[in-house]
C-alpha cells in the first residue's frame, strides 16, 4: 500500500473528455475548460483549504489509453480520493471487446484501491432519448453491469449516471450533443458530492419548460449538427487522430485549489 504524506484530501481525477471538462468552456484555465471535477475540488476545498487536486484526464482517450497513461501516475500521488470514468470513446467504435477492456479496468481499480484511496466509478449514460447515440444503448448496458461488478468486488463507490434522468433534457448537453454543457457539469458535480455525502453550494435556477420545436427547424438543426460535429468526428476516426492528440493533462500534479467566488450557479 502507498503511504500517504498527509491526512488532508488529495483528489485525483482520471479519464477522458467527460472528466477533463469538455463542454464547460473557461479560457482562463488550461485546455480552455473547467468541468465537474474542478467544481468538486472547489467544494472539497471550501470544507478544507488544504485540499489538493490533480486532473489527468484528456479528451479522446480510449479506456486502455487512460489506464496506460494515468493509473501509475495517480498511484504515485498517494491519493485519498480518485474518480475514474473511461470507455465512452470505445463504445462509439464499430467494434469493441467490452469484456477484454473491462478486465484491464478491473485491474486498474484494484491498484487504485490498494493505495487506500476512496474510488468513485461511473456507469455510462442511458442514451434512450437520443436517436443518434441510442444505437449504443445495449453496449453501454453491458459496460455498466461490468462496472457494477467491479465496484462491488473492490469496494469502490458508484456514481450511477445511467439513472440520472435530468440528462434527458437537451439543455444539459453542449452543442455537439456528446459532451455535457456547463449546466450538465455543475449538475454532475452536485451528483458526485451527493454520492460522497459531502455538503455543497452548487445551486442552479430551475429550467423553464422546453419550447416545442417545429419539425422543419429540428431537421435543419440536425443537418447543421451533422455538418459541424458528426462530419469532423468521422474524419478523425478515419485518420486515426484524437481531439486530444496534442494536449497534456490540465493539472498534472496535486496542487491546492483556488475557489472561485461563485462555484455553482449557471
Amino acid at each position: 500500500m502507498v503511504e500517504r504524506a498527509t491526512e488532508h484530501t488529495r483528489f485525483v481525477a482520471l479519464g477522458d473528455s467527460f472528466t477533463e471538462g469538455v463542454g464547460d468552456p473557461d479560457p482562463s484555465l488550461p485546455n480552455g475548460v473547467r468541468g465537474w471535477a474542478d467544481r468538486v475540488a472547489e467544494q472539497l476545498a471550501l470544507a478544507d483549504p488544504r485540499t489538493e487536486y490533480a486532473n489527468l484526464a484528456i479528451r479522446g482517450r480510449k479506456l486502455r489509453e487512460v489506464l496506460d497513461e494515468q493509473i501509475a501516475p495517480a498511484v504515485a500521488m498517494a491519493p485519498t480520493l480518485v474518480t475514474l470514468y473511461a470507455g465512452g470513446n470505445d463504445m462509439l467504435r464499430p467494434r469493441v471487446d467490452i469484456d477484454a477492456l473491462m478486465a484491464g479496468y478491473d485491474d486498474a481499480v484494484a491498484r487504485l484501491r490498494a493505495t487506500g484511496a476512496a474510488v468513485l466509478l461511473f456507469t455510462g449514460f442511458d442514451t434512450v432519448a437520443s436517436r443518434f447515440f441510442s444505437v449504443n444503448r445495449g453496449r453501454t448496458a453491458i459496460y455498466n453491469e461490468l462496472v457494477r461488478e467491479i465496484a462491488d468486488r473492490h469496494g469502490a463507490t458508484l456514481v450511477d449516471y445511467w439513472r440520472f434522468d435530468e440528462y434527458d433534457d437537451p439543455r444539459m448537453w453542449d452543442v455537439d450533443r456528446l459532451h455535457m454543457s456547463t449546466r450538465g457539469h455543475i449538475t454532475m458535480a452536485g451528483r458526485v458530492l451527493d454520492t460522497l455525502r459531502h455538503e455543497h453550494t452548487l445551486v442552479q435556477d430551475p429550467l423553464p419548460a422546453l419550447v416545442p420545436v417545429r419539425r422543419l427547424d429540428a431537421v435543419r438543426a440536425n443537418m447543421r449538427w451533422t455538418r459541424r460535429h458528426v462530419g469532423p468526428w468521422v474524419l478523425r476516426r478515419i485518420r486515426r487522430t484524437s481531439s486530444g492528440r496534442y494536449l497534456a493533462p490540465r493539472r498534472p500534479v496535486p496542487t491546492p485549489v483556488a475557489v472561485t467566488p461563485i462555484a455553482g450557479r449557471a
